[in-house]
């Protein structure tokens, strides 16, 4: 079974205080710093992907001999230049990050993250030797109407076309529908996911590092989740802002990968 991607997002949440917190939980029971003697789950990779201003304090938290690899939610293409509030890539890698989120369907709806944009970020993200996580998903009307896998591979093309296969298979991909993410979106049933993950992993099972699902993954569905064919791995929100919540995840992942 490949490697089990469990990791979460905190978006636009958290006080350095507060992830400072969050953090130091988890190196107590993961490692890293002075807790050598404990490890990651079997067969999981933790990864989290705090707020900009978090990221080299929970880099200090969790140090550099961590299990758990950090990111960052965005990176501009450009190494560097007058970019007014952006951040590039070496800054990123510079602050401790090894994941650089990329595409995420709230940054194509209110900030202008286009098809071509992704390409650039991805291609920018492998250059400088970090792991770009590709944020694909459909809204609701194209669900409806029967396109979500030829909408998703579309998306996935564009940013992934024209890689050689080492460089794929640096890469990770987050499915994760519109219609089922943040606080308005309803949990997917697994019926609803069997399609486009067998378009996914028609696509990229054996090319990519992994394929993940994203969308109101809660305590209750996560296993669940995890049994669909081509699901590799869990990208989540909510549940995983409380470290408790985090924890048990790992630990669902854990069973799973061990099963």
């Amino acid at each position: 079974m490949s490697t089990l991607w469990i990791g979460t997002s905190w978006k636009m949440t958290k006080t350095l205080a507060e992830g400072r917190a969050w953090a130091e939980g988890l190196r107590d029971q993961l490692g890293g710093q002075d807790n050598l003697d404990r490890a990651a789950p079997t067969g999981v990779q933790p990864f989290v992907i705090p707020s900009f201003t978090a990221t080299t304090t929970v880099r200090e938290v969790l140090g550099e001999d961590s299990p758990v690899l950090l990111g960052v939610q965005n990176a501009h293409w450009e190494d560097a230049g007058a970019w007014t509030g952006e951040v590039s890539v070496p800054q990123a890698k510079d602050a401790g990050a090894q994941i650089v989120e990329i595409g995420h369907s709230e940054r194509r709806e209110h900030f202008g993250e286009t098809v071509e944009t992704t390409r650039l970020k991805v291609a920018a993200a492998l250059r400088h030797g970090l792991t770009p996580l590709l944020c694909i998903g459909e809204s609701l009307a194209v669900k409806d109407a029967g396109g979500s896998s030829e909408f998703i591979l579309e998306q996935a093309a564009g940013a992934l076309g024209g890689l050689s296969a080492e460089e794929l298979s640096r890469v990770v991909i987050a499915y994760e529908p519109i219609w089922a993410i943040g606080e308005k979106g309803r949990p997917a049933t697994v019926e609803e996911l069997i399609e486009p993950f067998a378009a996914l992993g028609a696509q990229y099972t054996g090319t990519v590092a992994g394929i993940l699902f994203g969308g109101s993954v809660n305590l209750d569905n996560a296993a669940d989740l995890l049994r669909i064919d081509h699901v590799t791995g869990l990208f989540v929100g909510r549940t995983a802002w409380e470290l408790g919540g985090y924890l048990e995840l790992l630990r669902i992942a854990e069973a799973h990968a061990g099963s």
